[in-house]
Formats: C-alpha cells, structure tokens, sequence
C-alpha cells in the first residue's frame, strides 16, 4: 500500500485528554522490522530497501554502512549527511516496502503532541517523538523503523507497545530542536528544585500591594516564565521579549539577531506574568506608569545565568523585554570574534599602550561590550589595576573592580570617573560616553598616564571624531589622546553544514564594492540554504569590523577640524576598510552572505 499523509485539517483522533491531529491514512499493521533483513544479502535493512528500490548503488550502500559502523552512529544519519537519498524520498521507500503509515510532520501542532511519554534523552538519542496514544497503544515518529532497539528501550521505559510511523528525517529533527527535547528534562528538574531565582539585592525594597501578591505565585506562571527562559537558552537566544497587543499577546525570541515569534499566550496572563517579572528582578510591581530597569539571575545548581530586564508602558500593558547576559563570551577570545589578522593587530597594539584613549562604536546590540571585555580579559592580570563604571555591568569577570551607575544615588559615569581617578587605576572601561563632562574625565584620564576604553553610538570610525568635537571636546585633546576606534557591525554567520555556493549577477558584486581584481576565480560566494542543524541557513553571528588607528595625518586633519568625509578618505589611504569592505572579505571566505552584509552596511 503506498503512502499517504495525515494532515491536520482532516479529522483528529481522541483518547481521553490526548489529542492527534489527523487520521493516518493508509495504515495496516506494522511489518516486523526484521523482514526487512535478507540472510541472502551482504546488506540489511534500510540500506537493503534502498538498493532494492533503485534509490542507492550497492557499492554506495556498502560504503554508507562501513561509515555508519566506523562513526559509531546510525546508517540514516550518515545517509542523509551524505545528500544521497532525500529524506523526502527515503520516507516514501520505506512507508511503501514496510506497510507503514507515512506522516507529514509540518502539518502537526507541535504543542498538541503528548509530552513526558518519551523521555527527553531517549528522543534525542534515538531521534524520534512520541505521536499519540491509543490505550497501551504509543504511536512514535521516526525515520528508521528497522532499529528494533528503539522499540525494546521505549517499549521497557514507557510499559507501552510501540508502533511506527514514518516521518522525513529533516523535519524530524528540526521538530526536536524547536521543541528543545533537552528542555523537558531541564524542567523536570525545575519541579524538583534544582532551578531557582537569586533575586538581586537593592537598598530599596519595593513594597508589593495585596493584589499583585497574590498573582506572582500562580503556579501556571511561573511554570510559563520558567519554560520561556529555559527555551531561550537552548535556542541561542540574546532577548525574550513579552509583547502585550489589544487582542493577544506574544512572545518573541532574537536568535541570530533576527526575532521569530514563538508563542501566543492567552491574553489573560499578561499582568500576572509582568509582576513575576518585577518581583525576581527586584522592581516596582505597583508601578505601571513608567519604564524601569532591573536584574535577575537563574541558577542551575552551581551554574548561574545573569539576566537584564526592561520594562516599558506601552497602550495595552507593559512591554517587558529580558536580555542573556553570557559571561562566557567574553572569554572566547578574540580570534572568535571574527577580527581579520591586521585587524586584529592593531586593537592589540593600541590596548597595550601605557595610556591613551581606545573607542568601539556601533549601534545597539552590535557587540560593542563584548568587544570591549575580550579587551579587558586580555589585560587582565594579577599585576594590573581595572576599572569600569557601566549601566548596567553586563558581564561579571574577575579581577576586574565593576561599578553600576545609580543615579538615584547620584553615581553617574562622571562621578564614578572622578573616583577612579583616586583609585590608582592603570586601565578604566566607561560603558558609554554621553556628555561633555565624562568625555572631559575621560579625556583627561587619558591624557594622565591612563588607558581608557569606551564606546559611542555612531556610525562608523570617523564620525565618532566629528561626534566628540560635536559633543564640545577641544580638537586639540582628541588629536592628543585617542589612539583608535573600532567601529563594528554583527552579520548571521552561514551555517557550515548546508552553505551552497551562489551565482551572482557580476554587475550586482561590483555594484556591492568588489573590482575586477576580485574575480580570479580562487574563490566563491555561498548562499543560505537551511537545516535541522541552524536557523534558516545561519548559526550564529560574527562581526565586521572598521578599526582605525589615529595616524599623525588624521591627527592633523582633526586639528584642521576637517569632516568626517576628509577623515575617511585619509583612513582609505592608511589601509583601513570600511564596514563594507570589511563585509566583502567575509563573503569572500564563506564565512557570510552578501545580503547579509548588504544589509548590514546599507548606510
């Protein structure tokens, strides 16, 4: 009997409270998994079907089988990896040679499935989901129904008969990603008192009315914010945010740097869910009128995660937008954080200067801090004294003195600065440069045998010159104490695993700033494709970047108080890339896309 797929539009199964979204059609008594095995052949099972269907060679099958033993993993993982049979294709052929009903994954409600039948481990282990239950019946999706082990491990660890279904490996494996099989047994362990909330310690203690009281412990609640930052940490995520609307409520996660939604919860539980918020961060739950700013930290045993949040009034409720603080960044080092080898040089060489100004500029969430910081582990040692002052301290490191601002208190950047300056400090980190008076600090700090690092929001090297001067610094004192300036962009980075080279219009790539130099055929641009293994062709995020050294021409072009455009066009001749520039190396060597980068630098 051939194929079919149960799609959820058609009429779903009921057992109690458990609930499958369409009939599988077509479907007999699953074969025994050991009439697939032939004592005549040198091959069995699916490799065995697959030669017999005229999808694989023998030749090919025998080798994909020697890899399978030789890797120690399964004959359908090295299969696919390998690109010779589809997943697509390989589901059909043995839906077709078994008897067994065949089911499109993407027409399931991923949130209507069972849970906690299968335990997180095994599913991952075995990669396959539990699909439904029909009494001592447990309906499990996969994609090699020849593996009798999964059965015996399932059939001990769940006292059910199992039964197969086939599923495209491809969708099954992206099904357990954004699941985050991994996060069932986190949250199991959540229950049983391994995960908690350290609420950070303020002065003020806010005082709670009876109502909110009550809502932040409602158990449901508590179980979603749980759920919700347990997810975002397995998906690499930088930022939930908890978006309250007129007529729903959503939330998304930025993976990547880009926002994809990941769930609607009812409307009913926004408010009881902002004050659970503001109670373990520590903030105002009677205040709803104005934004306010807080922390909390999640502990996993002796492991603890830092996170910032923000809260902010918007038509409907408060919009509450919670940021990972990774500590672990900042120890990478900084090759991983993509510098080019001249790049590279010269930040170091400017850092380990006995006194000067260093400067990373960029917009919101560009990476400027953890740049910043992987400075400041390089120098970090017993000998050496270390100051910052942000707002707030991202990243905990030791060894280093860290000071939050507090302008209730009265502690801002030019407060903190001037009493770093009493501290016997050798290196001071300003989070941000804002006004006239800590640039002057800062400025002067810098002129006094100190070093300084610090950042700005501009857009790129040179204006951040044409920004002080703006900003009311004398010419003179930048021209005297600012070494140089990173200026710096994040772009997805292309996911090693299914990266495809691209064809593009040559008028386009010289369009996008490459030359006829450029295409001597020694390499070739990739695009993104996408699989169980990244996020629509991307995993993860590496930086372009524009470093600048103050050489004595720009010096002189400050001192003239030339334009950014003069700066620019001196740091060209110096050999300095520009953002794009930068962006097109990257394509270069498959590290990126151009769109990526055209979107970057499409300034």
């Amino acid at each position: 009997m051939g194929p079919a797929f149960a799609k959820s539009t058609q009429a779903g199964w009921h057992n109690d409270s458990i609930y499958f979204p369409g009939p599988l059609q077509g479907h007999q008594e699953p074969v025994d998994a050991t009439l697939a095995e032939s004592p005549q052949s040198a091959l069995s099972g699916v490799a065995r079907m697959l030669v017999h269907a005229g999808k694989l060679t023998t030749k090919a099958a025998e080798d994909l089988v020697k890899q399978a033993r030789e890797k120690k993993t399964s004959f359908v993982n090295v299969l696919i990896a390998s690109g010779q049979v589809a997943p697509k294709d390989l589901a059909h052929t043995l839906s077709s040679a078994l008897a067994l009903p065949l089911l499109d994954l993407e027409a399931m409600d991923p949130q209507r499935l069972p849970t906690g039948v299968i335990d997180g481990k095994l599913a991952q282990q075995y990669q396959v989901v539990a699909l439904a239950r029909r009494g001592s019946r447990l309906f499990i999706g996969g994609a090699d129904p020849t593996d009798l082990e999964v059965i015996e491990r399932i059939k001990f660890a769940t006292q059910l008969q199992p039964e197969w279904v086939i599923v495209e490996h491809d969708k099954l494996a992206k099904m357990l990603a954004n699941a985050g099989a991994n996060a069932t047994e986190t949250l199991e362990s959540i229950a049983g008192g391994d995960f908690d909330f350290d609420i950070a310690e303020d002065d003020a203690t806010p005082q709670e009315d009876s109502a909110d009281a009550s809502d932040v412990e409602d158990a449901p609640v508590v179980r979603f914010l749980q759920k919700m930052l347990v997810d975002a940490i397995n998906l690499r995520a930088s930022d939930l945010h908890f978006e309250p609307y007129e007529f729903h409520y959503r939330v998304r996660f930025r993976v990547d740097g880009e926002l994809r939604e990941i769930t609607q919860p009812p409307i009913a539980i926004k408010d009881k869910l902002s004050s659970r918020i503001k109670v373990i961060s520590r903030l105002d739950i009677a205040e709803r009128r104005v934004p306010q700013d807080g922390r909390m930290k999640l502990k996993f045993g002796s492991k603890s995660i830092d996170f910032r949040v923000s809260t902010l009034p918007t038509l409907f409720g408060e919009k509450i937008v919670i940021r990972i603080l990774d500590s672990s960044s900042a120890k990478l080092g900084i090759e991983a954080l993509g510098y080019e080898k001249i790049e590279r040089d010269r930040l170091i060489q400017a850092i380990h200067r006995p006194y000067g100004m260093v400067l990373v500029t960029g917009p919101t969430g560009s990476g400027k801090t953890v740049s910043l910081y992987t400075c400041l582990n390089i120098l970090n040692q017993p000998g050496v004294n270390i100051s910052t002052v942000e707002d707030p301290a991202e990243i905990n490191l030791p060894g280093i003195n860290q000071v939050n601002v507090n302008d209730k208190a009265g502690l801002n950047f030019a407060a903190a600065l001037k009493s770093f300056l009493r501290q016997d400090p050798d290196i001071i980190m300003v989070g941000e440069i804002r006004d006239l008076e800590t640039a002057d600090i800062a400025i002067k700090a810098a002129q006094t045998g100190h070093m300084v690092m610090s950042t700005l929001h501009t857009n790129d090297a040179p204006k951040t010159l044409t920004r002080l001067i703006n900003m009311g610094v004398a010419p003179f004192n930048i021209a005297s104490s600012v070494l140089l300036i990173t200026a710096q962009r994040l772009v997805r980075r292309l996911c090693e695993h299914c990266k495809t080279p691209a064809e593009y219009p040559r008028e386009a790539m010289l369009k996008a700033g490459y030359v006829e130099e450029d295409f001597d055929g020694s390499w070739k641009p990739y695009r993104a494709v996408g699989c169980s293994n990244c996020t629509n062709g991307y995993r993860g995020r590496v930086g372009l970047y524009q470093v600048m050294p103050i050489t004595e021409e720009i010096q002189r072009i400050i001192l003239a108080e030339g334009t950014a455009m003069d700066i620019a066009v001196q740091a060209q001749k110096d050999g300095v890339r520009d953002l794009r520039q930068s962006g097109l190396v990257k394509v270069k060597a498959g590290v990126t896309t151009l769109e990526e980068v055209l979107s970057a630098t499409n300034e």
